[in-house]
């Protein structure tokens, strides 16, 4: 049986859309979206298929199985919506949405079970966070104790100026912490454990003449099981590091650099290599949107919600949103 499939945003991300969707058997790509004249009529080209500027014109046209939304943040949660309500399957990028409200909305929407939904926080899927979400979770290396993470990243002026969404609150949703970071927010409360509370801060460094929105934030997230967790990412540095991630236990210390490096407490090391994989996209998207996607399509016949759903997404946007609360108090309406 073949699965029909869309793609609602035709920007930078939607690369590696088009590329799973290649690969994946028994998919067929059937019609493109992007209120962009430029960017509908390049897709349509390289793709073949038919072009639409508004996603209510594809869904009745083409009538997809599964669109992929790669749209501007605060396009995310009403596309995603409305596609869910006329039984239409979505793979939609992070964040979930540009606001908490609009987050929850999706919750609900994903909740009334018309179709299934995905969040691309693809980095779930890399070899390495498999390896420690397999190793913390078995509580074979005793209480988690507490983490840390980082994530020292460069942006350019240029880079705002070429999609002037990004460095805005109404586009965005936020800067750093929205489009960059919160994939790393998203892997430390999974494999830490719920946040119940976070004190941090967010601030414009060095682009304050180009964006509203920040560059540089930290926090300190107090996880349920009683560990606590220290958050650092900045635009500011002179390249794209490897993230860094470390969890402290009592009995081993996992520390991700790239490889994940396991030093147990009786002096045993153990290294697990993370993936490589040929792409089109940029080397600090992953290497895991394939194996999302892919297991998403597999998965479609099942009665269960799938895995990473609104739910599990909401949970990184409420502790963005509350750095965002602490750092800008005067402007709650806009940062909420």
């Amino acid at each position: 049986m073949r699965t029909t499939s869309a793609v609602i945003g035709c920007g930078d991300v939607s690369s590696v859309h088009f590329e799973a969707l290649a690969k994946l058997d028994g998919a067929t790509l059937v019609g493109v979206c992007d209120p962009d004249p430029q960017r509908l009529a390049s897709a349509m080209a390289a793709y073949g298929v038919p072009g639409f500027a508004d996603h209510q014109s594809l869904i009745e046209a083409v009538r997809p199985d599964v669109v992929h939304i790669c749209t501007p943040h605060d396009r995310h949660a009403s596309v995603a919506a409305d596609c869910l309500e006329r039984g239409v399957h979505v793979i939609v990028e992070k964040p979930l949405a540009h606001t908490l409200a609009e987050g929850r909305r999706l919750v609900e929407a994903a909740a009334a079970g018309r179709a299934k939904i995905a969040v691309c926080f693809q980095n779930r899927y890399n070899a390495t966070s498999q390896a420690m979400h397999s190793l913390l979770s078995t509580g074979g290396l005793g209480r988690v104790l507490g983490a840390s993470a980082t994530v020292t990243w460069q942006r350019t002026a240029e880079y705002y100026r070429d999609r002037p969404w990004r460095g805005s609150w109404a586009g965005g949703g936020g800067g750093l912490m929205m489009n960059q970071a919160i994939h790393t927010v998203d892997l430390l409360q999974w494999l830490v454990g719920d946040v119940t509370a976070v004190s941090g801060n967010a601030s414009t460094r060095f682009l304050g003449g180009t964006i509203e929105v920040e560059d540089t934030a930290e926090f300190v997230a107090e996880h349920a099981n009683g560990a606590r967790s220290a958050f650092y990412a900045t635009l500011a540095h002179a390249t794209n590091a490897p993230v860094t991630l470390d969890v402290v236990t009592e009995e081993a210390v996992l520390s991700l650099r790239g490889d994940l490096t396991v030093a147990y407490g009786d002096g045993r090391v153990e290294v697990v290599p993370e993936r490589r994989s040929e792409s089109g996209g940029r080397s600090y998207w992953g290497v895991s949107h394939e194996l999302l996607i892919s297991d998403f399509y597999a998965r479609l016949g099942d009665a269960d919600p799938f895995w990473i759903s609104p739910a599990e997404a909401v949970k990184s946007l409420r502790i963005v949103k509350d750095v965002y609360r602490q750092s800008y108090p005067e402007s709650a309406a806009r940062v909420s």
